[in-house]
């Protein structure tokens, strides 16, 4: 596997990991419990789905797997913002920290979506 596909695997694993230590750190309350869910959720899926896209059997299952992957970056962002912080600074950091890399993560998916497989538009 290139280097760049091994640093992706980590960056994913290390996204849904962060926000699982996030969300156990939240305010309980009732709207937090099902937003939190569902960020552990879509967060996880971005990482088990381009695991799931290095192993793709054919161009089109790897691209389809890349596109879920932007999917889930995008949800997992809007289930960031979504979870109720109050005031306290460090969770305000750390939710501002989570939802640029879920954005990030969404436009290197986007950029991957748009290639095929030599580098070239689609």
């Amino acid at each position: 596997m290139p280097e760049q596909q091994r640093d992706l695997v980590e960056r994913t694993f290390q996204f849904a990991l962060a926000v699982r230590r996030f969300v156990n750190r939240l305010p309980k309350v009732l709207s937090n419990y099902e937003d939190a869910r569902q960020v552990v959720r879509s967060s996880g899926s971005v990482a088990a789905n381009y695991l799931e896209a290095q192993e793709g059997v054919s161009r089109k299952d790897f691209f389809f797997r890349i596109k879920v992957c932007r999917k889930e970056s995008r949800e997992s962002g809007l289930w960031l913002k979504l979870l109720e912080i109050s005031t306290d600074a460090a969770l305000v950091a750390e939710r501002d920290r989570l939802t640029t890399e879920a954005d990030e993560l969404k436009r290197i998916f986007s950029a991957i979506a748009g290639k095929d497989d030599k580098g070239e538009a689609v």
